[in-house]
């Protein structure tokens, strides 16, 4: 038999919190620092602000959840956050580096009111001088400041628990005084509906599942004959005052740290020194489970903190204040082109009507000129990583809020790819478009295509840590293996344009996009729409945001997080793909929810998996159908970027390529080959030696056009000219092959 008491406390520990606002008769008064409601961004795009109860404990906890009283949405510790504000339009942004809070105050006094709260977490610059000058604070001492601080959040949280759980006993109570009998029957029909579940774990602490309680003759049950839920409870609430005791003592003994409010503005000058670091990552299960994995494939590549500019400890959030001439909006999209909906099956129709649905491809080539050469491909890179990735937080410091698109970065923060490889490396799965076309079925057609598109990212599983190779104007990118042809076709903001074939299908589309950093997380905003033809079937659908996190600390991991809708333009169904954020309370990462509607709406089918692992069409409650499994990455993958063995060969050049590639293809890049073979002084040099080329031809105006794509008038399309692929059976006569480099 289960120890009781043991059962209680794990209980207590394992609860969702019950947001409790300050003056209610569970709320102790010095819980709450500062409570409210404001507007929280949702996280589907172009879905607007919602208003959520926001509650900051003293602990520095800072939660919300939909309504005052109701369960806990998802929380930050603040003094492990970046904070940044916009006081012009009212807008605060929280970053954890496990997630962010984009909140908006509804007036200026809530705005103050919140901000005088928040800054009570946050290190000044002076402050964080002097905490530079405790350098010889010992490990020890550090890591035991860490542990109390992470128990004071478990303490806070276990108070708040005993408090929800004398209620739940006192409204039993209550319903027990109208009845005076109590039936096993109708004690498990209680349990089973929900009913009084705080209590309900006393019960089923005390007896096994598969024992039946024994029943006395006045028809009580002997399963709370060990120890009465009261008496259990003011034990806890006992224990709970001597660790709240204890904890005192070892927070009094432990080397304080200097901290007070910011000023109200502060210059940029003045973020120079200012650090983010606390001793310890507050993390929720799921984030441990990921780290340790992380840990095991530690690299360069997916494990390395990108955070060194400072070598102090620092203690408390950091503030930023951004730019009100450039304020953080999904809705603007490059090219000044349509908006783009990602919103849920049941609201927004009119703006899903918005998007072009026509797509045209006007030269399909023929089976003479596609290319079909077998030959051994490498399946491994020259070299590993040279050199650490230097240290980011120099160089984003002063643009928290700014899209980073044209910011030169160092090589050292780049992988030997560009960007236009990196579409194709997106293609990998290609097969399953292969399987979509062969099939009338067009629910098994649609959840193919899901398939598909949730593979897009299945290469990304080890790559949080650099980014690829920003493209020349000009530049192109071919793989024959599924007749890809990419080219950067606009330089600011970057588009390019991509275009691939098979048996019986064609895929196209554009990339594009914004990226932020929030202090704590990079945020990629996709403006992209991807289109495949099938047939008489066409499809569209665009990419969901995708987060960077933990980059100043701790273990950095790609977060894809938001909604992406599959559409059948010729038929109006759809497949709405959820991309479940990893919040506070989840316990499985990369989670990918789907469902299959008809056109009128009606529900067709699901569809549930891991974009890093595998995806599955749901028979019925106890089938499942896979219809993609991730492929196994090298043994050392962690060691080369992170790179699959598909992604391996992308910028080999094999002796059959040379003479057959375009003068203008990525393979032949001099900075992307130098990194490749690990030559990181080289690579810097010949990067900025290519830029700089670029740049002289732009003011000479010989900037080069697009060659083999052009944009449809009135949009953001752009659609394949074709041409590619005879032109290099004809070796490139009568083609203007001149070099970018």
């Amino acid at each position: 038999m289960q120890n009781p008491k043991a059962a209680v406390v794990n209980a207590s520990l394992a609860l969702k919190i019950p947001a409790q606002p300050h003056g209610e008769g569970l709320s102790r008064p010095n819980d709450v620092l500062c409570e409210g409601w404001l507007l929280k961004k949702r996280r589907k795009k172009l879905q607007g602000y919602a208003r959520r109860y926001f509650i900051l404990r003293p602990s520095g906890l800072l939660s919300y959840s939909f309504e005052p009283g109701t369960d806990i949405r998802d929380q930050i510790y603040l003094p492990n956050a970046a904070i940044s504000s916009t006081s012009r339009r009212r807008d605060i942004h929280v970053d954890s580096g496990r997630v962010t809070f984009h909140v908006k105050c509804i007036n200026e006094s809530e705005f103050d009111k919140w901000m005088t709260a928040l800054r009570k977490f946050t290190i000044s610059g002076m402050d964080h001088e002097r905490t530079m000058g405790r350098r010889s604070l010992s490990r020890a001492a550090t890591a035991q400041a860490g542990i109390i601080a992470q128990a004071t959040i478990l303490i806070d949280e276990m108070g708040q628990t005993l408090d929800v759980l004398a209620h739940s006993l006192s409204c039993d109570r209550n319903s027990r005084a109208s009845t005076s009998k109590l039936s096993v029957a109708n004690s498990k029909s209680r349990e089973r509906e929900g009913h009084h579940s705080l209590l309900s774990m006393f019960k089923k602490s005390g007896h096994s599942p598969q024992r039946n309680p024994s029943v006395k003759e006045d028809g009580t049950s002997s399963m709370l004959s060990v120890d009465d839920p009261s008496s259990i409870l003011t034990r806890l609430r006992e224990q709970h005052a001597a660790l709240s005791e204890a904890l005192m003592k070892a927070s009094a003994a432990t080397p304080s740290f200097p901290r007070s409010p910011l000023p109200q503005t502060i210059d940029e000058e003045g973020l120079s020194g200012s650090g983010t670091r606390s001793p310890v990552m507050w993390q929720s299960l799921a984030q441990a489970n990921r780290s340790s994995i992380s840990t095991a494939l530690s690299s360069s590549g997916s494990g390395t903190v990108w955070f060194d500019a400072n070598e102090g400890e620092d203690y408390g959030a950091e503030e930023f204040v951004l730019d009100d001439t450039d304020p953080f909006d999904e809705e603007t999209t490059t090219n000044g082109g349509s908006q783009i909906s990602t919103s849920s099956s049941s609201i927004d129709r009119a703006e899903e009507s918005e998007v072009e649905a026509d797509l045209s491809y006007d030269d399909t080539p023929d089976s003479s000129s596609v290319i079909t050469v077998t030959m051994d491909r490498r399946t491994r890179l020259p070299s590993r990583p040279n050199g650490d990735e230097g240290s980011l937080f120099a160089v984003l410091k002063k643009n928290v809020g700014q899209d980073l698109s044209n910011i030169s970065f160092p090589v050292s923060f780049n992988e030997p790819l560009s960007l236009l490889q990196r579409l194709a490396e997106e293609m990998e799965y290609h097969d399953l478009l292969d399987k979509a076309a062969s099939t009338s079925d067009s629910i098994e057609r649609m959840s193919y295509i899901a398939a598909f598109a949730v593979s897009t990212y299945a290469s990304t599983k080890f790559r949080s840590g650099r980014k690829g190779f920003t493209p020349l104007l000009g530049e192109t990118f071919e793989d024959h293996r599924m007749n890809f042809i990419a080219e950067k076709v606009v330089h600011k903001p970057l588009v390019m344009a991509f275009h691939a074939s098979g048996q019986d299908w064609e895929l196209g589309g554009t990339s594009s996009g914004k990226t932020k950093f929030w202090g704590k997380s990079f945020e990629i905003i996709p403006t992209g729409i991807t289109y495949l033809r099938i047939g008489e079937d066409e499809f569209e659908w665009n990419k969901p945001s995708s987060f960077t996190r933990n980059l100043m600390m701790g273990t950095k991991y790609l977060e894809h997080c938001g909604e992406m809708v599959v559409r059948n333009t010729k038929t109006g169904a759809r497949c709405v793909l959820d991309f479940k954020e990893t919040g506070y309370w989840a316990s499985s990462p990369n989670v990918v929810a789907g469902s299959v509607y008809s056109p009128d709406g009606g529900l067709l089918g699901k569809l549930e998996g891991k974009w890093d692992d595998q995806f599955a069409q749901k028979l019925d409650a106890n089938h499942l159908r896979v219809l993609w499994r991730i492929s196994p990455f090298p043994r050392d993958a962690s060691e080369y970027y992170g790179f699959t063995y598909f992604g391996i060969t992308l910028n080999e050049l094999t002796p059959e390529l040379v003479d057959k590639l375009p003068k203008t293809d990525s393979r032949l890049r001099p900075d992307i080959r130098a990194l490749e073979n690990g030559n990181n002084a080289l690579a810097e040099d010949e990067k900025s030696r290519v830029e700089q080329m670029q740049r002289d031809r732009r003011e000479s105006g010989q900037e080069r056009r697009p060659r083999w794509f052009k944009q449809v008038d009135g949009s953001d399309k752009w659609e394949y000219v074709g041409g590619y692929w005879e032109a290099r059976k004809a070796s490139w006569k009568n083609t203007d092959n001149s070099p970018l480099w």
